[in-house]
Order: structure tokens, then sequence, then C-alpha cells
């Protein structure tokens, strides 16, 4: 095959997801050149992206919020609101508010990538003085994995659970359907401001993850159990990655990794979005300045937080569904600074560390602690077998 080689630019984005697009925008922004190459640049992105209006940086516009919850529900073992506005971002607004009419925007598939050189499946090479990987991960096989299973609701149909502004950001109520000796999910459902509500049945922090089929029994069920009819024809979404994905280390002499292949993967949430926004212009303003962008991104304290949020994620992986509500319930009557330096301070190891212990020293019964902190029950859900798919799928 022929090789082509194109003009060199200041920087080569690989892939154009939310956090490669924020990348490609904010570098032109900057004055940057920038050639982005993704297999499908004018896709719209699949998954229902999310989170605490207060992540987002303040270059994004309102625009990109397709809807606002003041105070979110968390159902663990009683029911709580939290004082944190909660937000669902606009596929479309996202996108458009973040244009890349000034790069040179290339359709292929990236096949090999070096600190400066990008060569594309079809032989095509593009030269750039920094070469940005952003692409997603790949399938989680047996690391562990966030799943999920996504129903969109008519809001009406809804309403017996989700109405107005309201949002449930995490329901540990026994209703799924799922045994005590079974893995544990739970239902997160928002509205997502096209009239919908997204229901969503979740695992997080099991090896190799749960199975769509699996989640969506659970999910049915527990719709059932609050009288929400579904027609069968609704709109499904799906969810299945891992959460493990480590910083990348500084000075290293291939591309540089960004977004969720560069450790921007809450591993105790799933939320990446926010976070790889966020990060963008310390990521450009590294670049401009000739420094490696991932010292700037990843302090001492910052990789100190996320080896305690791996720690909690071990933690998460091994608890039974009574076990998760007991744990949550500890943790959401932390204080807003532990809660925060949780679910989104990216360098608050002192807070994130007072959290953690506090949550374990009140997560009751007593003996459930020695199961969260790995002391006994370390591998409880390691060669679970879920049971298979069935040919006959069951309807609310």
């Amino acid at each position: 095959m022929a090789v082509s080689r194109d003009r060199e630019s200041d920087l080569c984005v690989v892939g154009l997801g939310p956090a490669g697009r924020a990348l490609a925008h904010r570098a032109l922004c900057a004055g940057l050149s920038v050639t982005a190459i993704d297999p499908r640049p004018d896709r719209l992105w699949p998954p229902t992206y999310s989170c605490w209006l207060d992540e987002l940086p303040a270059w994004l516009p309102a625009t990109a919020i397709a809807t606002t919850i003041p105070a979110p529900t968390i159902w663990t073992t009683v029911r709580r609101r939290i004082d944190r506005p909660y937000c669902v971002l606009s596929k479309h607004g996202l996108r458009d508010a973040l244009p890349v009419d000034g790069a040179v925007v290339v359709e292929g598939r990236a096949a090999q990538l070096t600190a400066h050189q990008v060569t594309l499946t079809d032989g095509r090479v593009f030269d750039a003085t920094a070469v940005l990987d952003t692409r997603g991960l790949p399938g989680p096989g047996r690391r562990r994995a966030a799943s999920a299973h996504g129903v969109f609701v008519d809001e009406g149909n809804a309403a017996p659970m989700i109405a107005g502004n309201e949002g449930l950001l995490l329901d540990w109520r026994p209703e799924n359907g799922a045994g005590p000796t079974e893995p544990p999910s739970f239902l997160y459902a928002v509205p997502i401001g096209d009239g919908t509500v997204i229901f969503e049945e979740t695992s997080l922090g099991l090896r190799g993850g749960m199975p769509q089929h699996e989640l969506r029994k659970r999910l049915l069920t527990r719709l059932t159990a609050h009288g929400i009819q579904l027609t069968g024809t609704e709109p499904c979404e799906a969810a299945h990655y891992p959460l493990d994905q480590p910083p990348p280390p500084k000075g290293g002499a291939g591309p540089i990794a960004f977004g969720s292949r560069g450790g921007a993967m809450h591993p105790c949430t799933g939320y990446s979005v926010a976070d790889s926004l966020a990060l963008v212009d310390t990521a450009v303003g590294a670049l401009q300045r000739g420094r490696d962008p991932i010292i700037d991104m990843w302090s001492l304290p910052a990789r100190a937080v996320y080896w305690m949020r791996m720690r909690g994620l071990y933690g998460l992986g091994r608890l039974t569904t009574e076990q998760s509500a007991a744990m949550f319930d500890a943790f959401f009557a932390s204080s807003p600074r532990g809660q925060r330096a949780l679910l989104s301070a990216r360098d608050d190891y002192a807070g994130l560390g007072a959290v953690l212990f506090d949550t374990v020293a009140h997560t009751w019964p007593f003996r459930w602690r020695y199961d969260l902190v790995g002391w006994t029950n370390r591998n409880r859900w390691l060669n679970y077998e879920i049971d298979p798919a069935t040919t006959s799928e069951p309807r609310p």
C-alpha cells in the first residue's frame, strides 16, 4: 500500500468523543493547529453523560446542559436528598458547544500511534508536534468494570418514580429480584430533557462486569414493582467499560493519553467526561509551554487520590446488596467536603482519606467492615457465574 504523508500540525487528536473534541476545540481557541482523527467524526455520541453541575468548566456554555436536578435523591437504607445540583448533558448541545471548524478533521481509523505520528489503517500518515490519544477504552475483559442497561421511558409513564426535575442517583432498595447471594446492582434514573427519563440498572466493580440480559431482567422487575408498564418498544442504552484505567506515567515515550484512556475514569463512579472537560485547558496550557501535560494533570496529590479511590473500588466490588446500602448510607451521612473528596475533587487526599475511614467506621453491622476493607470475602464474586440469557425476555 502506498503511504501518503500529510502536513504537520501542533496537535494530532485521535478520537473525537467528548474528551477529544473538547481538547481539539480548546487547542484551537488557544491558537494551536489541530488535526483530529476519528472513524466517524460526525457521529452523535451514544451514551448519556451526566455530572455534578459544579464540576463543569466555566467556559462551557449553558446550552451544553439538557436538564438540571437541584437536589437529587439517594436511596440506601433510608431516603436522602443531596443538596448539590446535578445535570444531564445535551448530546447535541455539548457537541455544538465544542466546534472544531478550524481543525483538519480526518475520517479514518488509527492503526499506530507514536509521540509525533499517527498512521491510519489505509496507510495515511499524519505528523504533529504532539499526538494525543483520546480514544475510549477497550472492553474490560476480566477487569473491574461498570455495566449498565438503560431504558428511555416517557415522563408520564415514569411519574410513579421520577417526576418533574427529580433524579435518582442511587437506589439500593431490594426491588430488582436479585437474591442476597447474587452480585448487587442499583438503579439510576434521571430526566434527560427530551420528554423521557432514563432508568438504568447499574453494576460497579465486578470483574468482567454484569451481562446486559441480567441487568435488563433486574430493571424490568424493579419497574414492575413501582407500577411502571413498558411497551417493549422503548429505546435502550448499554454501557460496559473498565473502571481501573490508571493515570499514565510522566515522561512517556509514546502518545499522550487523555480522557478515560488517560486515567480520567473515576474508579468508584464510572464518570469521566466532566473531569476531562475540566482538564483540557491544563493540558493545552502545558503543551503551549512545551511541558509534559501528564505532569501538570497528575500531581502527587492527584495520584494519591486515584490510589485511594481504587481501594474504594475494590471494596465496592466485593459487597452484597445489603452491605452496599449500608456503606453508602454511611458515606452520604458524611460532610459535604468528604462527599466531594470521593466524588469529584482530584487532589483532596486528606479529605478523601478521612471520609473513607469515616465510612468504614460507620458501616453497620460491625462485621461488615471486614468485607469492606478486604479482611474477609476478599474475592466474593470473583468466579460467580451469572445465569445465561433465556429465549423469553420478562416483560413488566
